[in-house]
């Protein structure tokens, strides 16, 4: 066999490729997020400026690799084997963890994770040396881990959350307090000046506390330290000069230029402060193995298990060609991710201004979050001046524009302003922490920050407030179980590795097929996520529009009633339980979108325009048989699986005939039903009409058999339970379909004539 370290360096290399597609798909939110949401710029553009940013990190992160090598164990401590089983077990846990939440669709901290990876790798390793070694006790393991700098690393995590959402939060009020929502109107040199400042401070602590961490720095040290006040206020004239210029001369809107600033300037700081968390250890790896070799370092010739690794405590290069294809793996990913996407629509639900689907549901917490906000809210109106209150509250009147017809409608509210902000004070926060060699948590920041200005910003009312701390509550949730999981499951991969080197290709087999089918499950869902037709906001909707939207409906929910009536019958028929809970599963999707639809009713009408505003109550109605139609099928699996799962006789040949022969018959009419509004041959709505009399008559007759089956050889009321059941609740669903399509039928005619 060959050298096994080699292998591992191999396998290293290629998590480490894997590390940073994961990664970056769930950091991407971290800098896109402001630019995106705000559609201030082009997604193409932002796109470009973001990876111009990746790139200049990739070049500044060298610094920060000085953590996975020294920051959270003491390296003189462990042999170089020792080493290897500690960076092996962090990266194949850094990359099931993060793939697990990218899938969840939920922003972690990349951070967090690597660190508390190091962490339970480590002590794992020195619980295990220290119990091999009789001179020593628990109470040694200090001298194992770099206690000090782990707990500052910590610290500064935990911190950086207050921080961001309180920096974030006052900054945002004070902006609001100057630009209002009629920043337009605004004169230009308030402008200029808040573009002198927002690109002073990106520029001050982007780029040279940036350079900190590089080669180059040294080269125009002289210029900056002892200089620094002067930077800053001839930074700020002049980028309020060149701002101002900009603005009169050539009507350039100053804020699009600072988020494309930005962004670039985040994505940076993302770049040279992130990099570490995905490259740092197969790098260290690299280096480590290099001074394991080398004959003016191990001068004794000592083998992996005997060679001290105090060497990776010096400071040690690293290797701008790497960084640079780090740099461009990420970008790479940045342009291909869907799951990238997932993430970022995560943040900008719960940041977005007004109303619209929420994705998390209400919590104890959250409920009593939101009323502890409003009380302390009154008590502030009884205290503060009602003149000042009354001058505040008109800094936040959303205006609005005339629109044809007399309709009015809300500019979007995540505007300009908020997302600037949003990207200068995470930018300057994340450049304190890279520029002091701390790896602060990028997420952490960013998203408490959007949190922070979101809520000074007025955009969590008391319509969306319960849903979006709910959902704050289990992001930050998410972060801290992401902190216990890491430390326990780098923990346990450490200990099998170092029982047996054999367990690295066993572990390395299933984080390929978990991720393999992870990413099989991502996409699955990502199909039926586009399935699913949620309202959303036009400008205006009018009478022909509503008929389409809500004949898509109506073919989407007929096809997959369709289907799962014949899935509960098939499996009801075989008694398989696992089915009829899948089934069941299936039909609970089906029921929520229908309520999704439900809660969009106010949105859609008010996006009506002022000539379709009769087709709302046509529109409700719709809804409102669809619902029963969803709620028939929803009791039909539901009692069919309690029936199976409480183990009671199975169903007669002859009921189950009749029921197959309703099946049959009910698929028929619902294929036509999906073929008429797939196609939009409405005026063929009569003939389905016609042909519901001969399966009512059918389901009448099956009802009348039960009864003669009881009165001659069944003798299970279990079964007659469920049988009348399944037929009276499949008489409902096509009750509820018929006056479906009778209301249809009149609307469309109706419409047709006064076209």
């Amino acid at each position: 066999m060959g050298d096994p370290y080699i292998l591992m360096l191999v396998a290293l290399a290629v998590l480490a490729i894997v590390d940073l597609v994961v990664g970056v798909s769930n950091d991407a939110v971290n800098f896109l997020n402001s630019a995106i949401g705000s559609k201030a710029i082009s997604v193409r553009n932002i796109m470009i400026i973001a990876s111009l940013g990746v790139f200049f990190g990739a070049i500044t992160s060298s610094g920060m690799m000085e953590v996975a090598r020294k920051g959270i164990f003491n390296p003189s401590m462990f042999m170089f084997q020792d080493i290897m089983f500690i960076f092996m077990a962090v990266m194949i846990t850094d990359i099931l963890l993060l793939d697990i939440f990218n899938s969840l669709g939920m922003p972690t901290s990349t951070t967090v994770s690597i660190v508390f990876e190091l962490l339970g790798a480590a002590v794992c390793i020195s619980l295990i040396k220290i119990s091999a070694n009789d001179a020593q006790s628990f109470s040694d393991i200090w001298s194992y881990i770099n206690h000090e700098t782990a707990t500052k690393i910590i610290f500064g995590i935990l911190l950086s959350v207050v921080v961001a959402f309180s920096v974030g939060a006052i900054v945002q009020f004070a902006s609001r307090m100057i630009y209002s929502f009629n920043f337009e109107k605004r004169a230009t040199y308030i402008s200029a000046l808040f573009g002198g400042f927002a690109i002073t401070a990106i520029t001050y602590f982007i780029i040279i506390k940036g350079m900190k961490g590089t080669p180059f720095y040294k080269d125009i040290k002289y210029l900056i330290e002892g200089n620094t006040l002067a930077i800053i206020a001839g930074s700020f004239v002049i980028w309020s000069v060149i701002s101002q210029v900009l603005i009169a001369a050539f009507k350039v809107n100053v804020l699009k230029l600072i988020i494309g600033i930005g962004t670039f300037s985040l994505a940076m700081a993302f770049s040279g402060n992130d990099l570490v968390n995905f490259v740092g250890v197969p790098i260290a790896a690299w280096n480590s193995y290099q001074a394991l070799n080398d004959p003016l370092i191990n001068t004794l010739g000592l083998s992996a298990d005997a060679f001290s690794m105090g060497v990776l405590a010096k400071k040690v290069p690293s290797n701008i060609w790497l960084l640079l294809l780090a740099g461009a793996i990420m970008v790479a990913t940045l342009w291909t991710s869907s799951k990238a996407q997932n993430v970022i629509k995560t943040g900008i639900d719960l940041s977005r201004q007004g109303e619209g689907h929420e994705k998390f549901q209400p919590n104890p917490l959250s409920r009593v979050v939101v009323r502890t906000a409003m009380t302390i809210n009154k008590g502030i109106s009884f205290i503060f001046p009602k003149a000042l209150l009354n001058f505040i509250d008109s800094k936040f009147q959303k205006p609005v524009i005339e629109l044809p017809k007399d309709k009015t409608y809300e500019l979007p509210a995540f505007d300009m302003v908020r997302a600037s902000v949003n990207l200068i004070v995470a930018g300057i926060l994340i450049s304190i922490a890279t520029s002091m060699k701390l790896p602060l948590s990028t997420t952490y920041v960013t998203f408490m920050v959007a949190m922070g200005t979101s809520l000074a910003d007025r955009a969590w009312g008391r319509e969306s407030a319960v849903y979006r701390v709910a959902g704050v509550i289990n992001v930050i949730g998410g972060w801290f179980l992401t902190a216990i999981t890491a430390f326990l499951a780098a923990a346990l991969v450490a200990y099998l590795i170092s029982w047996d080197m054999v367990m690295i290709p066993i572990l390395l087999a299933v984080v390929a097929f978990l991720i393999g089918r992870n990413s099989l499950l991502h996409r699955k869902k990502s199909k039926e996520v586009k399935k699913q037709e949620y309202i959303e906001r036009a400008e205006s909707i009018t009478i022909n529009g509503v008929i389409e939207e809500s004949a898509d409906h109506i073919s989407g929910v007929a096809n997959r009633v369709n289907k799962l009536y014949t899935n509960v019958v098939d499996d009801l028929a075989k008694h398989d339980l696992n089915k009829l809970r899948k089934t069941d599963k299936h039909v609970g999707k089906l029921n929520d979108e229908i309520d999704s639809l439900k809660d969009g009713v106010f949105y859609f009408i008010k996006s009506l325009d002022e000539t379709s505003v009769q087709a709302s109550r046509f529109y409700i109605m719709v809804l409102g048989y669809l619902q029963d139609v969803a709620q028939s099928i929803s009791y039909i699996s539901r009692a069919s699986y309690k029936h199976v799962n409480n183990n009671h006789k199975n169903l007669k040949k002859g009921q189950l005939k009749d029921l197959k022969q309703i099946d049959e018959e009910l698929s028929d009419l619902l294929m036509k039903v999906a073929d008429v509004f797939e196609k939009r041959t409405f005026d063929n709505l009569g003939e389905i009409l016609i042909e519901k009399q001969e399966l009512f008559k059918n389901v009448s007759l099956s009802i009348e058999n039960q009864v003669s089956r009881i009165r001659t050889d069944e003798t299970s009321p279990k079964n007659t339970t469920l049988y009348f059941s399944l037929l009276l609740e499949t008489k409902d669903l096509i009750s509820a379909l018929m006056n479906l399509l009778n209301t249809y039928e009149e609307f469309y005619l109706s419409t047709k004539q006064n076209n």
